[in-house]
């Protein structure tokens, strides 16, 4: 059984106490604890790119070139029923590896103030939150968090497969960089804690399809 996300609970300033709570992979259900549950998907760290920018929104390009990725994500209880009115905040970085909002990025880049690849948007009444996006670049994961309630939050990565991302970053304007830097078999955060990837659809020609099921306490 693969360990849970942590939520955490804001306490006043500054403090906070965690409990657990699991998720699964796209379309996974099976052997949670008592049998009947979903098969739980693991914590990830959030990264050093966060930002709370409270943008409800499904496209979040802003016009980043890259293949037309969606992205869907079905938030589920532990009894696999879909939750409604949960929020769940994306964001990653565009084909040439830079996040939006920070200072310091590759090629020495400050996106200071640009929001492009950053998005929130709420649950539907199937659990589905869906963004319009592109397909990542560099090591090829998506961020996402999703908010339970106003105080309490789930923070994990989506990962995609090996043989999509090959094909994908043989085209423009990821041939530019080359293959990815990190293989997920190198990925240290993805391996300290493994998490099933993405289901991914599509082709080149129409544009991909990636799905995740998050199953939270």
């Amino acid at each position: 059984m693969l360990a849970g996300l942590t939520v955490t609970t804001l306490v006043g300033n500054g403090g906070c106490s965690s409990s657990d709570v699991g998720a699964t992979g796209a379309g996974g259900t099976g052997g949670g604890g008592g049998g009947n549950g979903c098969i739980l998907y693991p914590r990830q760290a959030e990264g050093p790119f966060y930002l709370d920018l409270d943008s409800l929104r499904r496209d979040i390009t802003e016009g980043k070139a890259g293949m037309p990725l969606s992205v869907i994500v079905q938030v589920q209880s532990e009894s696999c029923a879909p939750l409604k009115d949960v929020a769940v905040d994306v964001w990653h970085c565009d084909a040439d590896g830079l996040y939006s909002g920070f200072a310091g990025q590759l090629g020495g880049l400050d996106t200071t103030g640009e929001t492009f690849l950053r998005g929130t948007q709420v649950t539907d009444a199937d659990g589905v939150a869906e963004f319009d996006s592109i397909y990542p670049g560099r090591t090829t994961h998506i961020h996402f968090k999703v908010h339970t309630s106003s105080t309490t939050e789930a923070t994990s990565q989506l990962y995609f497969p090996e043989e999509v991302t090959a094909g994908i970053y043989a085209t423009s304007p990821y041939d530019a960089r080359g293959p990815k830097d990190t293989p997920n078999a190198a990925d240290g955060i993805a391996n300290a804690n493994p998490a099933p990837l993405a289901m991914v659809t599509g082709d080149e020609a129409s544009g991909f399809v990636a799905t995740i099921a998050v199953t939270v306490a």
